[in-house]
């Protein structure tokens, strides 16, 4: 596909806009978002047996995101509202280091894409584990929040290589 090098949320004299979509075809649409959130060992095994005090850490979390991946047009100023089909969020956690690496895959049939939306939903996971759990681990890091993969509209297919 080929790639252009003009921002679409700007007009010719610079002053932002949200871009017109009533021209685009619908498609079928998919984006998957990362994220990681690394902890102390002992916030790590409490949020890993469920133990802590505010309850299933992860559980919220995953609400938190999907709730997130469904305002996102009212989070970021210039994303369509946009009524998406399918969102999950899964979680990985890595014992050996311990960290929790968040995915989020958000799918759609639209005239735009959903890569804010995804990407939302994984950050605010994050958020989530770290207000769910900063009364005993304040160092806690959040990274790598990065899209994977997209697909779907004009410029194709998107999958990161790294």
């Amino acid at each position: 596909m080929k790639k252009s090098n003009k921002l679409t949320h700007f007009d010719r004299n610079g002053k932002a806009i949200m871009v017109d979509i009533s021209n685009k075809e619908i498609t079928e649409r998919m984006a998957t978002a990362a994220a990681t959130i690394k902890m102390g060992k002992k916030t790590f095994e409490m949020i890993k047996k469920g133990t802590a005090k505010k309850g299933d850490v992860l559980g919220v979390a995953r609400i938190a995101g999907i709730m997130a991946a469904k305002k996102t047009s009212e989070l970021i100023p210039l994303c369509h509202p946009i009524s998406i089909s399918s969102i999950s969020i899964d979680f990985d956690l890595i014992e050996k280091s311990n960290k929790i690496n968040i995915t989020s895959t958000c799918k759609i049939n639209s005239k735009t894409g959903l890569e804010m939306e995804a990407l939302t939903a994984v950050s605010i996971a994050a958020l989530t584990i770290y207000d769910m759990c900063k009364a005993i681990d304040k160092a806690m890091t959040i990274s790598n929040t990065k899209l994977i993969f997209k697909s779907g509209g004009k410029s194709g297919i998107f999958e990161r290589n790294d």
